[in-house]
């Protein structure tokens, strides 16, 4: 530790972001740091380390080599492209070996970070190279084995439930990852952009995040991007002036103006035209609206959720969607998987549809009998959530005082039937 703490005390003082979800890794690493007086921030995963390198400093970036909601390799390309002076080194948090190291030209940390991990592994021979020293150094001229370095005694966090997001069902894994990364960024003015396909329910998750958000009390103001006609949606979005365009007969705030102090959701994000998206890109980075017609420039205050079903990655291979614009607005993505993917959630989420229509048609609760329930949890539901609640508010009026839905009453979309 002395080594260690010698090393440390040569290096500038450095911020250092520790992204894992292993608890006792990332609190070790973190108060050793602080003991050198080195500033240290932790994330349980890639988004939430994300997250933080929007808001704050970073020189180091220590990933954990599994991460709960991002694929580290990914995530490295990510930080190497958007934070080019930041160094990354991916570790094994269960053995403290470094795998990978990503450092910028002419600055170095290696020395110190090395020593921090080596103090993490007391029972390994100081002689035993760690793994970024072997894939630098020639070949042994023996061929004895080096002994391996002896893991730390590091258990995996226990899962925890989480609490689901305000007017949402589920308890599967996915949704247990939606409700945690929902509820971390929640708190934050960060952009999210909410992924999945039609019908799982994006829009949900972004009045979720605005509802526990310090910005419930204000104005959620959606915007559908595939809905509204290009010529109309600059104005519908950035408003427009008295006399700015044949009809324009008084001025008018814009979509955005609308939501000073609140959120803006555009939802179906990826459909915009590229003309748009520059526009759109410009007020991002700025904060700041121009109606149609005006020079006046008004500074807003808005929080932006975007969601989308396209592969937005894809798109902007395809130079149909701006790369800025994508890395403006995935500042903090959120997936949500489709229905298909989510077994367990399907019975839960046609009680709680079947109840609702039962309130609604003040009549007793009915149940769902054995075989509805094996017929929808075969289904594929390529409609997803929105397929699942059209086909019980069928089978409820099908049932007419029956006090269960019968495997009858389930009336399934025929163009899925034969799909495997």
């Amino acid at each position: 530790m002395a080594a260690m703490t010698a090393v440390v005390s040569r290096q500038p003082c450095a911020s250092t972001l520790v992204a894992s979800p292993n608890l006792d890794f990332r609190r070790h690493m973190v108060e050793t740091l602080r003991a050198s007086r080195w500033p240290v921030g932790e994330a349980s995963g890639g988004a939430e380390a994300l997250a933080q390198m929007e808001v704050q400093e970073c020189q180091i970036l220590l990933l954990d080599s599994w991460l709960p909601d991002l694929d580290v390799m990914e995530l490295v390309g990510m930080v190497r492209e958007r934070y080019p002076g930041v160094a990354v080194y991916v570790v094994d948090s269960a053995s403290a070996v470094p795998l990978v190291s990503e450092e910028p030209e002419g600055r170095s940390h290696r020395p110190a970070i090395l020593n921090l991990l080596q103090s993490l592994r007391p029972q390994q021979p100081a002689a035993a190279p760690d793994a970024l020293t072997a894939l630098a150094a020639p070949p042994p001229s023996v061929a004895t084995p080096e002994p391996a370095p002896a893991p730390i005694a590091v258990p995996a966090p226990a899962p925890q439930e989480e609490e689901p997001l305000p007017d949402m069902i589920g308890s599967s894994s996915a949704m247990q990852q939606v409700y945690r990364l929902a509820r971390l960024v929640a708190p934050r003015n960060t952009t999210v952009l909410i992924m999945g396909d039609t019908g799982t329910g994006k829009e949900l998750v972004a009045r979720a995040l605005h509802l526990v958000g310090p910005r419930a009390q204000q104005p959620f103001i959606t915007v559908n991007c595939a809905a509204i006609p290009e010529p109309l949606l600059e104005a519908e979005l950035f408003g427009y002036a008295r006399g700015a365009f044949t009809g324009a007969f008084q001025s008018r705030a814009g979509r955005i103006h609308s939501a000073h102090g609140g959120t803006l959701f555009l939802d179906e994000v990826g459909e915009l035209a590229l003309s748009m998206q520059a526009k759109l890109l410009r007020f991002l980075q700025a904060g700041e609206v121009q109606r149609l017609g005006s020079s006046d420039v008004v500074q807003v205050d808005v929080r932006v959720i975007a969601a989308t079903n396209a592969d937005l990655a894809e798109r902007v291979r395809e130079k149909a969607f701006r790369e800025d614009l994508y890395y403006r607005l995935s500042v903090f993505p959120i997936q949500i998987q489709p229905l298909r993917r989510r077994q367990e959630d399907i019975l839960l989420l046609s009680s709680y549809f079947l109840r609702a229509f039962c309130q609604e048609s003040n009549v007793p609760v009915k149940g769902i009998s054995a075989a509805a329930r094996s017929v929808l949890e075969q289904h594929p539901w390529f409609g997803n959530v929105r397929e699942l609640q059209h086909v019980i508010e069928r089978a409820f009026i099908l049932s007419e005082d029956n006090p269960e839905i019968l495997a009858e009453h389930i009336s399934l979309n025929a163009l899925h039937l034969n799909t495997g």
